[in-house]
C-alpha cells in the first residue's frame, strides 16, 4: 500500500498539460497512460486533491474531476478515509473496478481462469475450412508479387475488391475510398486520432462497443450517450438540436447486428442519421463489423447509401464473419479523408501484412458462399440460448436479436458486477453492463454471446442459473469484473 511519492509523480506526469482540451481530461489522459502501463502499481495511493493541484498550480477541481473521470472507467477507487488509489487486478482475467471495466480488448488475449467458461469473448473460436483454402490461394499469388510490400492504405487487389463489395450492396465506391486497417480496431484508432482531439466530444449509443469507448477515452475524448434510433424509450432519437448543442466531434453508431443487443436499425433512421450528418457537417462512423451477420440472411444498405455529403464513414472488418486471427479491417470514406487517413497510418506500420491482404481477397469472393453458414450457426446458437435462458433462468429479460453474436440480458434485482463474482464462482465468466455505457448505467445488464457448441452452451447456463439461486438477488459491494471484447 505504498503511496505515489510527489516528485516522483510529478516528474512522470511530464508535460501533461501541453496538449489541447480542459485540464482535467489532459491530467487523466496522462495518469490513465500510467496506470494502463503499470507505472503506478495496483494499490498505489495518489497524493490528495489539494496537495496535488497545489503542486501542479491548477485548482483542486481540476485534480477532483480528473480522479472522477479515472474513478468511472475503473481505473481508481475513492473512499471517505482511505483517499484516492488505483485499482487493483484481483483475478488473472479481470479489471474492474466500482463495477466499471477498463482496457476491454485485453480480456481475450490474457490467460482465463483456469476452468472458466468465458462468455466474455463474442468472436468466432477457430478458422473455417473457407480461411485455409484462400491462406493457400494467396501462397501461390504471392510467387507472382514484385514490390517492395508496403502498401499504406492497403494492396490495390484488395481495395479493388472492397469497392466491388459496396458497389454490390449500392453505394458507388472506387478503390480510391478504401483503407485496409489491421482489424477494425485500428481503423477506430486512426480515425480517432485524425478527428478527436482532447476535450472533444463523441456521440455513442447506449449500450454500445466497449471497445469504442475505450479509444475514444484514450483520446481524451468527452463520451456521451445518445439515442440514434428513435423513439427510444421515454425519449426521442437525437436530432438536429442535440447536433447543434454538443456540437460533437465524432458521432459513432453501430446499426446493424449491434454489439451488445444485436438490433437493427429501421432504414428511416439510417436516412435521418445520413441527413443529420449532413446537415451540421460531423463525421459519423457507421460501424458494420456484425453487418453480414443479420439473421434474416440479407445485408441492410450501409447509412453512406442514404448520404448526400462525404460525412458518412463506414468500418468493417473479417473478424466475426471469417475469424479473429485474420487482421483485416477497413475504412471507406472521401478519397481525400482516405489519402489522409494512410499518411497517418504509415507512420505506426507502413501497411498491413501481405498474404493476409490476399487470403482476404479471396474470402470476399467467396462471401456468398462462406455468409449462408456462418448465419445458420449463430441463428440456431441464439436460439438455443433464448430457450435455455427462459428454461433456466426464467426471471431473466431480454429481447431476441435480429443479428450478431450476442444478447442483451436484465437481471431482475441487485447488480451484475456483484453477480459476475458469485458467476465466476460457478465457472463461467460474464461481462456486466457498465463496461457497455458510456457513463456507467446498465448495471442490471449483461452481454452473453451464443458461439459455444450446444452441450457447451447449456453447461454455461446451468452454471449462471446455479450461480443466480446463490446470488439470491442481493447485492455485494461492486469488484472486479471480465474485460470484453
Amino acid at each position: 500500500m505504498n503511496g505515489a511519492n510527489m516528485d516522483d509523480l510529478v516528474d512522470l506526469l511530464g508535460r501533461w498539460a501541453s496538449g489541447r482540451g480542459p485540464l482535467y481530461l489532459l491530467l487523466a489522459a496522462r495518469l490513465r497512460a500510467l496506470i494502463d502501463d503499470g507505472v503506478l502499481a495496483q494499490d498505489t495511493l495518489l497524493p490528495p486533491d489539494r496537495t496535488l493541484a497545489r503542486r501542479l498550480a491548477v485548482g483542486r477541481g481540476t485534480v477532483v474531476a480528473a480522479y472522477e473521470l479515472l474513478q468511472q472507467e475503473g481505473r481508481v477507487t475513492r473512499r471517505q478515509g482511505s483517499g484516492t488509489r488505483v485499482a487493483p487486478m484481483e483475478l488473472p482475467a479481470t479489471r474492474t473496478a466500482d463495477g466499471v471495466a477498463t482496457n476491454p480488448l485485453l480480456q481475450h488475449i490474457l490467460p482465463p481462469p483456469d476452468g472458466v467458461r468465458l462468455l466474455t469473448c463474442a468472436a468466432p473460436d477457430g478458422p473455417p475450412a473457407e480461411l485455409l483454402e484462400a491462406y493457400q490461394e494467396a501462397a501461390r499469388r504471392m510467387a507472382s508479387v514484385r514490390d517492395l510490400g508496403y502498401h499504406p492504405a492497403g494492396r490495390a487487389e484488395l481495395r479493388e475488391q472492397l469497392a466491388a463489395y459496396y458497389r454490390g450492396r449500392g453505394l458507388p465506391t472506387t478503390a480510391s475510398e478504401i483503407l485496409v486497417t489491421t482489424g477494425a480496431q485500428q481503423a477506430l484508432t486512426l480515425l480517432t486520432g485524425l478527428l478527436v482531439s482532447p476535450g472533444d466530444t463523441v456521440l455513442t449509443e447506449s449500450p454500445t462497443y466497449p471497445g469504442a469507448l475505450e479509444v475514444f477515452r484514450h483520446a481524451a475524448a468527452v463520451v456521451r450517450p445518445i439515442s440514434l434510433a428513435g423513439p427510444a424509450g421515454p425519449g426521442e432519437a437525437a436530432s438536429g438540436a442535440d447536433l447543434a448543442r454538443e456540437r460533437p466531434a465524432l458521432v459513432y453508431a453501430v446499426p446493424t447486428a449491434s454489439n451488445p443487443a444485436g438490433s437493427v436499425m429501421a432504414a428511416g433512421d439510417r436516412r435521418r442519421l445520413a441527413r443529420l450528418a449532413a446537415e451540421h457537417d460531423v463525421p459519423l462512423v457507421d460501424d458494420e463489423v456484425c453487418a453480414e451477420l443479420c439473421f434474416s440472411g440479407e445485408t441492410p444498405p450501409p447509412v453512406a447509401s442514404y448520404a448526400t455529403g462525404e460525412q458518412v464513414i463506414t468500418i468493417g472488418s473479417m473478424s466475426k464473419l471469417v475469424w479473429g486471427g485474420l487482421r483485416i479491417g477497413w475504412i471507406r470514406a472521401s478519397a481525400p479523408l482516405i489519402s489522409r487517413l494512410a499518411r497517418l497510418r504509415a507512420v505506426h506500420d507502413l501497411g498491413g501484412e501481405a498474404l493476409s491482404q490476399l487470403a482476404a481477397t479471396a474470402l470476399l469472393r467467396r462471401l456468398e458462399e462462406i455468409r449462408p453458414e456462418r448465419v445458420r450457426a449463430l441463428r440456431e446458437g441464439h436460439d438455443h440460448l433464448c430457450a435455455l435462458l427462459r428454461e433456466h433462468l426464467p426471471s431473466w429479460s431480454f429481447e431476441p436479436a435480429l443479428g450478431g453474436q450476442t444478447l442483451w440480458v436484465r437481471i431482475p434485482r441487485g447488480d451484475v458486477d456483484s453477480f459476475s463474482q458469485v458467476a465466476l464462482r460457478h465457472g463461467v465468466a460474464v461481462p456486466p453492463g457498465r463496461a457497455f455505457d458510456p457513463l456507467g448505467g446498465h448495471a442490471d445488464h449483461m452481454r452473453l454471446h451464443f458461439l459455444f457448441g450446444r452441450e457447451e452452451l447449456s453447461a454455461a447456463v446451468r452454471d449462471l442459473a446455479a450461480a443466480w439461486h446463490a446470488y439470491d438477488g442481493t447485492r455485494r459491494a461492486a469488484s472486479r469484473h471480465a474485460l470484453i471484447v
